[in-house]
């Protein structure tokens, strides 16, 4: 059975997420590719739809394993796991590659997505200002969308310290990072136009 990623997306955003704003960004999604574009080109969730299935990925994780009722808002954790790749929407472009079969030795057509960045404002950090543009983030909620990627994010690379302080200074910054990556590397691995599972 296919899951309708967009139907679940909705529900879940419109029944946790009542801060103002939250339904001109719904609208806003809504005329975007963020509902059927790839969460990367070659790696996890490449295929159709791969980004809105991969930030749900992100959400169930985030909540099962991390969300204490008493003590987190739901709310928090559904804008930060179903947004913080919101940067992504309107980043991919789909075409075809060649790839040799390995079994015939011809040349094929394949699916493929190539990136074609409009507005190159970071990762983490272009999600919070399109996040901002609707809807005002909590300190917690714009530390943790801007620094999800962890180790893998540019800036890190350099030896900045800001990615410590982020993470000693805000949990919740480390929860959406490890979600982010069980939901990558364990349940979307081979999920790609070539392979998929």
């Amino acid at each position: 059975m296919i899951m309708d990623y967009k139907a679940e997306f909705i529900r879940i955003f419109s029944e946790n997420v009542t801060r103002p704003g939250a339904d001109k960004l719904l609208d806003w999604l809504a005329t975007t590719d963020f509902y059927t574009a790839p969460a990367s080109t070659r790696f996890h969730g490449a295929c159709e739809s791969g980004l809105v299935m991969h930030s749900l990925n992100v959400y169930h994780v985030l909540t099962e394993r991390y969300f204490h009722a008493e003590e987190d808002s739901l709310e928090t954790y559904t804008i930060v796991s179903l947004l913080h790749d919101l940067c992504k929407a309107n980043y991919y472009k789909a075409g075809f590659r060649n790839v040799k079969n390995d079994t015939t030795g011809q040349w094929e057509k394949v699916p493929n997505f190539t990136v074609q960045d409009a507005f190159p404002y970071g990762h983490g950090e272009k999600s919070v200002y399109l996040i901002e543009r609707f809807l005002r983030l909590k300190t917690a909620e714009a530390v943790a969308i801007r620094w999800h990627m962890g180790g893998f994010d540019d800036s890190v690379r350099g030896g900045s310290f800001t990615i410590s302080n982020a993470y000693d200074q805000y949990p919740l910054a480390v929860k959406l990072h490890l979600a982010d990556l069980e939901a990558t590397y364990l349940l979307e691995k081979g999920t790609s136009s070539v392979n998929r599972k």
